[in-house]
């Protein structure tokens, strides 16, 4: 089967290596932990492991582990049944749950308390899990793909994420190249977000001028491919209309 990787633009050497890993990755069941910088494409690549899997006709379940609050991480993650906690009026399904059969894509999975960890590690572990409120154990059929910006091994030693738990994850590990450090792609993204930018707003643009090209190129880019993204877009919006 070719790998699909639709949306996921490099042709440098660091990237063509990423897409050969992924390739042999993909198909398997096993857990995947991309690692990089935040705005390098994690969930794009997670999105590619999954279409690309067994699982690809199941769930692709996405969860911004930094974006809940941990008063409701673990209810969102395991579901809960009614009258769990105060506010509990109905049973809720998890996202776990919602994931049977599919992949489910754990984003900045440092941030997870220490006591929620130690459920992720049963799932990994056992393929189960006990909702909030029973002491039923539901099991479960998921491929866990996880991604953070933080160095794990140091939250290992510092005692903030779960040693066992990192080695569970710690499977097939993918390290995603800053935008600076793939020049060669940049050329290639810009084109590739100004035409989709122009066409959705309907401007008729189609050349990036040579000093604006080296300036892209000559740039630091602590915000990678996202922030990239975003200067193409504003450009877009803002660049004189020619009469």
């Amino acid at each position: 089967m070719t790998f699909d990787r639709t949306g996921i633009i490099g042709e440098s050497p660091l990237m063509q290596e990423i897409f050969t890993l992924l390739a042999l990755a993909a198909p398997t069941d096993a857990t995947v932990l991309l690692l990089g910088e935040t705005g390098t494409g994690k969930e794009l690549i997670g999105q590619a492991i999954h279409r690309n899997s067994r699982r690809r006709e199941g769930p692709f379940v996405v969860v911004n582990c930094a974006a809940i609050p941990e008063n409701l991480l673990e209810s969102d993650l395991f579901g809960h049944e009614r009258g769990a906690f105060t506010g509990a009026v109905n049973r809720k399904i998890g996202r776990f749950a919602l994931a049977h059969g599919g992949t489910i894509f754990l984003d900045e999975i440092g941030e997870l308390p220490i006591p929620i960890q130690a459920k992720i590690l049963r799932v990994l572990q056992f393929k189960e899990f006990e909702p909030l409120g029973t002491h039923k154990t539901q099991k479960v059929d998921v491929r866990i793909i996880a991604a953070t910006n933080r160095f794990l091994t140091d939250e290992v030693r510092e005692g903030r994420f779960r040693e066992d738990l990192f080695y569970r994850l710690n499977v097939v590990t993918l390290t995603l190249p800053p935008l600076r450090k793939r020049l060669e792609d940049i050329p290639i993204l810009a084109y590739y977000f100004l035409e989709n930018f122009a066409r959705k707003n309907k401007r008729q643009i189609k050349e990036i001028e040579p000093p604006a090209l080296h300036l892209l190129k000559s740039y630091h880019w602590p915000g990678n491919i996202r922030e990239l993204e975003n200067i193409m877009e504003r450009a877009v919006i803002f660049v004189p209309a020619r009469r």
